[in-house]
Parts: C-alpha cells; sequence; structure tokens
C-alpha cells in the first residue's frame, strides 16, 4: 500500500505547490503565460516548492489516520495546525478559507463535536473539505459503501457539513477507490459515479441537491468544453475541474497543468486533480524535479510510510 499512498499524497502536494503561485489569476492571463513547470513567489510570495493549506490539512488527517480513526483528534490536528503552525510548510499558515476558519473556532471553543462544527448552510460549499479528503480514501477503502459514506459525511463535516460538499468528497472518493483498485481514468470515472449514483438513488437523497451534480453522475464531464469548465472556490466547481482535467489528460503532468492553468483557484484544483492523476499513473510519473523542490519533502516521504503501515498493520 506505500506506493498508491506514496502516489497519491505527492500527487496532492505537488500539484497545490504548482497552483499556489497563480493562485486567484484569471484564465485568460495563464491562456497567455501559462504555468508549464514549478514556480516561486507570484500570489503568497513563497519559495517553489511551497504547498498550502490544502495539502497542511490533508497531511494532518493523514497523521491522524495513522493512529486508526479519531473524530476527535482529527479535529486536534486540525487544531494543531491552524494555531500551532502544525504541517505548514514553513512554519506559517498563509492561506485558510473563510468557512474552515470559522469551523476551526467553533472547534477551539470546544462547544460542538467536529461532526457538527461545519458549516450547514447552502454559501458554506466551498472546496476546504475536497481538498483535503483524499487520504480517508485509504481507511475507508474496504469498507460497505454506506459506512464509506458515513465515514466522508463525518469527516467533511468538520469543516464543511451542507450536503453539497459531503456528496461532492463521496464522489471523488469513489472515483479514487477505482483508480487505486487499478482502474484506467476513463473507466475510475464511470464506475465511481455509478456507484455514486446508485447508492444516492437508494438513500433518496435530496433530488434538487442531487441536481448540481448532473454534468458529473451522468459521466458527461470529458465531453464538456473548457469554457464551461468552471474553476472557483465552489465544491461543485473543483469537483468538476478535477475530474475533467484527469479525464482530458494521459499523464500526470498533463493533468495538473491543465487543472492549475484553469485559474482561480489554482493551488486546490492542482491538488485535488493531482491526488486522483498521481493514482491514475502513479509516483514515478510525477517529475522527479517538482517532487525534488516540495519543502518538507521527508517528512511527507516519512508520513506516507507511516500511512501505509497503519493501513497494512
Amino acid at each position: 500500500m506505500e506506493y498508491p499512498v506514496k502516489s497519491a499524497l505527492f500527487g496532492l502536494a505537488v500539484g497545490d505547490a504548482l497552483g499556489v503561485p497563480v493562485e486567484f489569476v484569471g484564465r485568460s492571463w495563464l491562456k497567455r503565460f501559462p504555468v508549464d513547470d514549478m514556480r516561486g513567489h507570484g500570489t503568497h510570495d513563497q519559495p517553489p516548492g511551497t504547498w498550502s493549506d490544502d495539502s497542511s490539512m490533508s497531511f494532518c488527517l493523514a497523521e491522524s489516520l495513522c493512529q486508526g480513526y479519531d473524530l476527535n483528534d482529527i479535529a486536534e490536528q486540525f487544531l494543531a495546525w491552524c494555531y500551532g503552525q502544525k504541517w505548514t510548510p514553513h512554519g506559517e499558515v498563509f492561506d485558510i478559507g473563510n468557512a474552515t476558519l470559522s469551523a476551526i473556532e467553533r472547534l477551539r471553543s470546544r462547544q460542538l463535536p467536529p461532526q457538527l462544527a461545519g458549516g450547514m448552510d447552502e454559501g458554506s460549499n466551498g472546496n476546504g473539505s475536497l481538498m483535503r479528503i483524499l487520504p480517508l480514501l485509504f481507511y475507508t477503502y474496504n469498507r460497505p459503501v454506506e459506512e464509506r459514506y458515513a465515514l466522508v459525511s463525518d469527516v467533511s463535516s468538520i469543516t464543511h457539513a451542507h450536503f453539497r460538499s459531503v456528496f461532492s468528497c463521496f464522489v471523488y472518493l469513489e472515483v479514487a477507490r477505482q483508480l487505486l483498485r487499478g482502474r484506467h481514468a476513463q473507466e475510475a470515472y464511470e464506475e465511481g459515479v455509478a456507484i455514486a449514483r446508485q447508492f444516492a438513488e437508494a438513500q433518496q437523497f435530496n433530488r434538487r441537491e442531487l441536481f448540481y451534480f448532473s454534468r458529473t453522475l451522468q459521466g458527461k464531464l470529458p465531453e464538456v468544453h473548457e469554457d464551461n469548465i468552471y474553476s472557483s472556490g465552489y465544491v461543485v466547481h473543483t469537483l468538476e475541474a478535477s475530474l475533467w482535467s484527469l479525464l482530458t489528460t494521459s499523464s500526470y503532468s498533463e493533468a495538473v497543468l491543465r487543472a492549475v492553468n484553469l485559474g482561480e483557484d489554482t493551488d486546490t484544483s492542482g491538488a485535488v486533480t493531482g491526488g486522483l492523476a498521481g493514482l491514475a499513473y502513479g509516483f514515478d510519473d510525477i517529475p522527479a524535479d517538482w517532487v525534488e523542490q516540495l519543502a518538507r519533502v521527508e517528512d511527507i516521504e516519512y508520513l506516507c510510510v507511516a500511512l501505509a503501515g497503519s493501513i497494512c498493520g
């Protein structure tokens, strides 16, 4: 299991780091000056190889899962990141979403259990739980679909509890699960969304909410023109953009660069796509010079070994 864990976590972090310097930059500008390699500075004035809160929170989740599943401990890890700079690339938190910060402040007050800390209103559907959900794949992989959904719901709800956020995480991990089983990208997408669609029908989820996932669940994403793929911080946009970037390319580097060059929320588009592309193509397909430039590369390597060992053990 070490190899796929390494593929996923490094895939996520590299995609994140590629996007950090151009976060909030528009697509039209990136058409003229596309990202084609690891670069630094830019939006957050960080050195090359710097990953953002996307990777930080993913690593916090992964570290917690090394000791088994404990929602309270996952919440404590997030608190240690936000207020103690744990799993930051250079000892400071330089990027955090509003919904995530509000939820973490609620966690800090100790007034709510973790699964009730996340925003439940329609406006709380940023991509802050989707960006960090991937490590949960390795804990839920062999569990029944009902249990997979329940665990995804609880972990997402620490910061994002609305159905749209939870279901986006669920769809994403169902596709990732198929990649982990060795399916090619298109097949993984088709099988993953079929399972998600069937589960939603069996649970009689709100059809008005499921409407927002129509393009994804109908298997039509690869046919959508780039002009109709959006890359804002809205969770449904990020889910679509990451799957589309994976399905319209044929290598790790092509997928993450396509995602980043969509513009706007580039670090998260890169991270979410990068996790899938890492699983799809393997660690060896991630350009070595990009990996070598990552902040705390040895710490990430150790975390991958620890998480894989805890799962196999």
